[in-house]
């Protein structure tokens, strides 16, 4: 059975929110709104704000005209027009235009015998201006946002288990592809797992902190080079009681967060991944990737994701301390008993 992911490889959550009947928060917060919208919206609201303002600003400007009687007065010289050389909706929407992008060709222009048009210019010259900030505000924010920062920061194809330092550890390897920094970059791992209490209540998708270092900083990353992430498996952690026959048949997701700020820009960058349990390799370790060359190091990016295989036991963590414990005792006591021997 293919399990539904909830963070996908290129870290998007498969979580939509339905039945949401206060949809009127979505308004109240409505420059979040525009910047989260697909570009295919947020150009359509950007072209639909300027026409819009346009057209109802024009149709001011030729209701104006034709009020007074300027479209009356087209040929008579003796007439002064609020607005000269306006003879119609069309040189109204033109005008309007003009007056709120500011370009101003000098063919038609306001006179000093109108003032409701002055009234007009001046509204339209202070809501142009709010509609221009808030457009191209909108728009800016949605350009800058780091999303696609992220689509240079790697993670494995694999999670693999092995052992380190004779303790068994879960370990990833990110990256990153660009030559400047992630500043602050720090590293998050979660279990998703479905579980039953003792007391039978039934948490789907249970997140569980997985650690990778908070408690001696090693969460804390110098990105400069592919890093391996190592989850020391011990009695604090869910995969304790884990073995590899188990692990095969077990389902859970691990997500990983990586977060940090753009050295470029100083913005927040955050990038995720997962790995399903069919995606965590035992016994297996990553390939190195770094070499020396002359007068610099050199990340052979082709490897990054190679992993081989290592002897690695098959138990679970909580049986290979429990062994180690029982060979240490076996050595403890051997050692007084040869001492005695003659």
């Amino acid at each position: 059975r293919k399990r539904q992911r909830y963070v996908e490889k290129d870290g998007k959550c498969n979580v939509q929110h339905g039945n949401v009947r206060e949809t009127y928060r979505y308004l109240t917060d409505i420059f979040t709104t525009l910047v989260d919208l697909k570009w295919r919206f947020s150009l359509l609201v950007f072209i639909l704000a300027y026409a819009v303002t346009w057209l109802f600003f024009g149709l001011i400007w030729w209701f104006i005209a034709y009020c007074r009687g300027d479209l009356e007065h087209l040929e008579d010289h003796a007439w002064t027009p609020c607005v000269n050389n306006l003879n119609g909706f069309v040189s109204a929407f033109l005008f309007s235009i003009e007056t709120e992008t500011t370009i101003g060709y000098g063919h038609r222009v306001i006179t000093d015998k109108c003032p409701e048009g002055i009234v007009l210019l001046l509204l339209q010259a202070i809501l142009g201006s709010m509609v221009n900030a808030f457009m191209v505000g909108c728009m800016f924010v949605k350009i800058s946002q780091p999303n696609k920062r992220a689509e240079t920061l790697v993670f494995s194809s694999h999670a693999v288990v092995s052992l380190r330092d004779d303790r068994l550890c879960l370990m990833f390897r990110v990256g990153d592809l660009r030559d400047s920094h992630i500043v602050e970059a720090s590293i998050r791992a979660k279990l998703i797992k479905s579980k039953q209490t003792q007391e039978g209540e039934f948490i789907p998708l249970d997140q569980t902190d997985l650690s990778v270092g908070f408690e001696t900083g090693d969460d804390r990353l110098f990105l400069v080079s592919p890093l391996v992430i190592s989850h020391e498996i011990d009695e604090r952690s869910p995969f304790w009681d884990v073995s590899r026959h188990q692990l095969e048949k077990d389902d859970f997701e691990i997500v990983v967060i990586l977060e940090g700020m753009v050295e470029a820009t100083g913005m927040t960058c955050q990038a995720r991944s997962s790995y399903l349990a069919d995606e965590v390799l035992w016994g297996h370790r990553f390939a190195p990737l770094l070499s020396l060359e002359e007068g610099f190091y050199e990340v052979d990016y082709g490897g990054f994701h190679h992993t081989v295989p290592v002897p690695t036991p098959a138990c679970s963590a909580r049986q290979l301390a429990a062994a180690a414990a029982r060979r240490d005792a076996h050595l403890y006591w051997s050692i007084p008993s040869r001492l005695d021997q003659p």
